[in-house]
């Protein structure tokens, strides 16, 4: 989890701290106060069993979203994948180069290589939140992909959850980072604003206690 529009978000040292570690307590602190936890631990760890089912469905060339500190951009390398991570976090870069993984510090907003001719990018850990605006970051990623392309896109299990708000990072400490838009979607949210835009699912489930949507660009 971290690309992001805005290069400030995911760079606070609260983050960066915890991905160096590999531990938290890490939390996303919305306006109101309420607190959602951030998996630093998983995250930091390597590819578990509900993240290699998203990674057997991946085909071509494999653009990884907010790569955070790269596991997935490892194991795909791991299995002799073409993958590319890109990260908004300097500490997510540099951890996911450490592992092997080739990784840029950019935003997905960003001019990217190879665009138009990815053929999976993936949005998991909520990556689909990135920017806070989920039908611009549908349009960018089907401006990356090849036609045809596939998105593997993580949504909440909360199915009726459609959320677009501010949000910090913080750690148990009350250190804060820099406020910056998120959003939080489940999966019948996620398909209102992708049908639209020409996408379509074609598959959809759940596994580990996560769920999980994969989209066809038109």
């Amino acid at each position: 989890m971290a690309a992001a529009g805005d290069s400030r978000t995911w760079s606070a040292d609260p983050y960066t701290d915890a991905l160096r570690t590999g531990q938290g307590p890490l939390f996303l602190r919305r306006t109101d106060g309420w607190l959602l936890p951030l998996d630093v631990e998983r995250w930091c760890a390597n590819a578990d069993a509900a993240d290699l089912e998203v990674l057997r469905r991946c085909e071509g060339v494999v653009l990884d979203v907010g790569c955070g500190p790269g596991r997935l951009v490892a194991e795909l390398g791991r299995q002799g994948r073409r993958v590319l991570g890109v990260d908004v976090s300097a500490a997510a870069v540099a951890r996911t180069q450490r592992l092997g993984g080739p990784a840029l510090r950019r935003s997905v907003f960003e001019p990217l290589p190879g665009e138009g001719r990815w053929g999976t990018a993936l949005l998991i850990d909520g990556n689909v939140g990135i920017g806070g605006d989920p039908a611009a970051l549908l349009d960018r990623l089907a401006q990356l992909l090849a036609p045809g392309g596939l998105l593997i896109v993580e949504t909440v299990p909360d199915a009726d959850l459609d959320e677009r708000v501010e949000v910090h990072v913080t750690d148990a400490h009350g250190t804060t980072g820099t406020p910056f838009p998120w959003a939080r979607l489940g999966t019948p949210a996620l398909l209102r604003y992708a049908e639209p835009a020409g996408w379509r699912a074609v598959e959809l489930w759940a596994t580990g206690g996560r769920s999980f949507a994969a989209l066809r660009t038109g």
